[in-house]
């Protein structure tokens, strides 16, 4: 069966704290190990009240902590915010603690706006520039020490955490083919040049030592529950939660609502649909449909599902049924 993981951002509901969106993942990644999912990620991005994985591996440690088989990593860590030694040194930290279990997907955007990004202290105009070589220094970090070198990341040296490289454009899938790296799509929000990275990245893989052959992660939306009409109507929590993006004016997960046509514009609609086509909502059944005819088409490696909620525990039955029916797509 292809692996299926899950992409979390430590959602903050409106009435909610940070405090409830830590226990939440938890609770999601204990059901996710025992659904048998593959690995469980954490994005980074500031300055949003309705995201709480901004330290994403703080959260990574505590999730991690509170698992015990499935992996547990970063999709992902920004790294022009960060020094690639800095990041070395974390995530070989995690690795030691978590042998085996951590992966490190990394992304070029900065994860939040300007102004936030100034706060970070980036450098706005040459960072994302640097990502190809600040992803070679990285694994300078995490390779071996050679004789005489004076500097070493410890923790870190010598732990080869899995590096992923992720993305929404040609630019990451061609950067990961030629760096011999795992490849990891952001199709959920970003789904327009899904098809065409994917393809370049395979077309164009050269084999590392890190992996031989390409390897393709595509992450989609999947709002599952007992009926369409349930599934759908808790979809709007996330529309209304990119409606509000656009608006300038983001902020915690907000409950669903009865009539989403009278909360955007036509031309709101239009880019929330564009952005969130590749979302798989409904019933086990029509899920089921819906992501069979997607794998048949794309054949990914492995599918990493995403979707805000509003209610914990409606995530926790939307992610059993995604694992039925991936269970059900394995028998075929």
């Amino acid at each position: 069966m292809i692996p299926f993981s899950i992409l979390d951002l430590a959602p903050v509901a409106e009435g909610s704290t940070a405090t409830d969106a830590f226990r939440s993942a938890v609770e999601l990644a204990r059901e996710a190990e025992r659904l048998g999912y593959h690995r469980l990620w954490y994005a980074e991005h500031h300055g949003m009240a309705g995201i709480a994985s901004a330290a994403t591996a703080v959260v990574i440690t505590r999730v991690a902590s509170a698992t015990e088989k499935i992996r547990v990593g970063s999709g992902g860590v920004m790294l022009p915010n960060h020094a690639p030694y800095i990041i070395a040194e974390q995530f070989g930290t995690l690795n030691a603690m978590f042998p085996g279990r951590i992966d490190l997907g990394l992304g070029r955007a900065p994860g939040t706006d300007q102004a936030t990004a100034q706060a970070l202290r980036r450098d706005l105009n040459a960072s994302a520039e640097r990502f190809p070589s600040d992803v070679r220094e990285l694994q300078h970090w995490f390779s071996a020490p050679e004789p005489g070198q004076r500097i070493a990341a410890f923790p870190g040296a010598g732990q080869n955490v899995p590096i992923w490289l992720l993305g929404s454009s040609l630019f990451s899938a061609q950067l990961a083919a030629h760096m011999g790296l795992p490849f990891a799509f952001a199709s959920h929000f970003a789904p327009e040049h899904m098809a065409q990275a994917i393809a370049r990245y395979r077309a164009h893989f050269e084999p590392s030592a890190q992996l031989d052959k390409p390897y393709a992660m595509l992450t989609v939306n999947v709002i599952a529950a007992d009926t369409d009409a349930e599934a759908h109507r808790l979809l709007t929590s996330m529309q209304v939660q990119f409606v509000n993006l656009v608006r300038g004016v983001p902020g915690r997960i907000q409950p669903p609502v009865d009539d989403i046509e009278r909360y955007w514009t036509p031309a709101e609609k239009a880019w929330v649909e564009k952005s969130l086509a590749r979302s798989f909502v409904g019933s086990a059944e029509t899920v089921e449909r819906g992501l069979r005819a997607f794998l048949d088409e794309f054949r990914p490696d492995e599918l990493m599902i995403s979707g805000h909620f509003f209610d914990p525990a409606a995530r926790l039955r939307s992610i059993g049924i995604a694992a039925a029916v991936r269970t059900v797509l394995g028998r075929e």
